[in-house]
């Protein structure tokens, strides 16, 4: 059902995959829509479902009530189109791209959450080489993340220092427009939407493995491959390690085949 987004900026159709509902937005709209939260009061979070985010959402409810409950959910991954009611998919680290170029011609803050080894550091320093006025108030490793998305070692101390309470442990973050987590999904989903109310964060978005691409330690994809849709296979034969996530592709084709035979 095509339906008006609650901002009033324009209208996008509103998808169910597989009992997960994504916003068919393009970048643009994407961008639109971000940029209109960061000058009005409140808080958001962004979630860019693919068909591995589908296939675990099947089976954590917990995770698949998140995703539901995000503000925007950007389709990321052509397996998306083959449901035929989804036209635009974008790469998450597309969306997280944009939102930076964004926020330096707007003047909005980022952070940088995640990663290990000091990636979130190189990231940022990375991309306030490509967009010298971007303003970034965090970038930090921090700590290590339970699967229910809860810090249990601080590593901003010198030895790991374990967290009595996790479940109550709040970050002490500075403020910020954007905040990009990569923690991977689905830690990085709950961690946002246990979190999100208590930090002084505008929008945070999930991203997955993107500061390994933007801070250079994994090469992306060429443009050619990434418009044949096949930028997942490119990181598989980097990284053989990740053929137990693809596999979910497999299982995605055959809960979306079995749901069209029903209906």
């Amino acid at each position: 059902m095509r339906k008006r987004n609650t901002w009033g900026i324009g209208e996008f159709m509103k998808v169910d995959v597989l009992g997960i509902k994504i916003d068919d937005v393009s970048l643009n709209e994407a961008l639109t829509i971000v940029e209109h939260w960061i000058w009005n009061p409140g808080k958001h979070y962004i979630v860019t479902p693919n068909p591995e985010f589908i296939v675990a959402a099947q089976k954590d409810l917990v995770f698949k009530r998140i995703l539901n409950n995000a503000d925007l959910a950007v389709p990321d991954g052509v397996g998306l189109k083959l449901t035929g009611d989804i036209v635009m998919t974008t790469p998450g680290i597309d969306v997280m791209e944009g939102l930076v170029k964004m926020a330096e011609e707007k003047g909005f803050t980022t952070g940088f959450l995640g990663g290990r080894g000091k990636i979130a550091e190189k990231t940022a320093e990375c991309l306030k080489r490509k967009y010298p006025k971007l303003k970034v108030s965090f970038a930090s490793e921090v700590g290590i993340f339970n699967d229910d998305g809860d810090m249990i070692y601080d590593l901003r101390f010198k030895n790991r220092e374990k967290i009595i309470n996790p479940k109550s442990y709040i970050l002490n973050l500075p403020q910020t427009g954007i905040l990009f987590v990569a923690l991977g999904p689905p830690k990085q989903e709950k961690w946002i939407a246990k979190n999100l109310p208590k930090i002084p964060v505008k929008v945070a978005m999930g991203v997955g493995g993107a500061f390994d691409i933007i801070s250079g330690k994994v090469p992306r994809a060429p443009i050619w491959i990434q418009h044949l849709g096949f930028e997942w296979l490119f990181r598989l034969c980097l990284q053989p390690w990740r053929i137990k996530r693809q596999l979910a592709l497999i299982q995605y084709l055959y809960l979306l085949l079995r749901a069209q035979l029903k209906g």
